[in-house]
């Protein structure tokens, strides 16, 4: 779709923003994992990240590599980096608050980052097949580091695991 020409405030042309048409698999992988089931009798909604997210580390890193499609369906729309880092925070952001017991099993009833990112897409998008090899480059660097965090948090539930049977069989 053609961008449309505006007026800005000082009277110069600028271009604004085409409507991007957006896959309608990923508005449905957002609401699965956001907004699946409602609490009857209330307006509260979640979905699979937040079920998922109720067993320790392994239901959050499973809920946040399902949130990587939508991150990475921002390069194929050609979001801007600063978004798609945006895009990666609210990712991490739930994943590492994910993994604090409780706290981090009443905020994945909160904290909907799918939601979020799709909003993020329909704003910032360009259109689709946009995104360019440097766009690429960046996006598998913030994957990357969101994978750094997964591995750091396996590591760290590995060694609360080792120390803990350690100090039961001193027992």
């Amino acid at each position: 779709m053609e961008a449309v020409q505006k007026r800005s405030l000082f009277g110069m042309q600028r271009r604004e923003r085409s409507v991007v048409e957006i896959e309608q698999g990923l508005d449905n992988l957002a609401f699965v994992l956001d907004d699946l089931f409602r609490i009857p009798g209330t307006h509260w909604r979640f979905g699979l990240d937040a079920v998922v997210g109720l067993v320790p580390v392994v239901g959050d890193t499973l809920a946040m590599f399902a949130s990587l499609i939508i991150l990475f369906a921002g390069v194929r729309y050609g979001v801007p980096k600063i978004t798609l880092l945006r895009m990666a925070l609210n990712v991490g952001i739930a994943y590492v608050i994910g993994l604090i017991p409780v706290i981090g099993d009443a905020f994945d009833f909160v904290w909907k980052p799918n939601k979020m990112n799709m909003k993020l897409i329909r704003k910032r998008a360009t259109g689709k097949g946009k995104g360019t090899t440097g766009d690429y480059l960046f996006i598998f660097g913030l994957i990357g580091l969101l994978l750094l965090i997964v591995a750091g948090a396996l590591v760290a539930t590995a060694l609360i695991i080792y120390y803990v049977v350690m100090d039961i069989s001193t027992f």
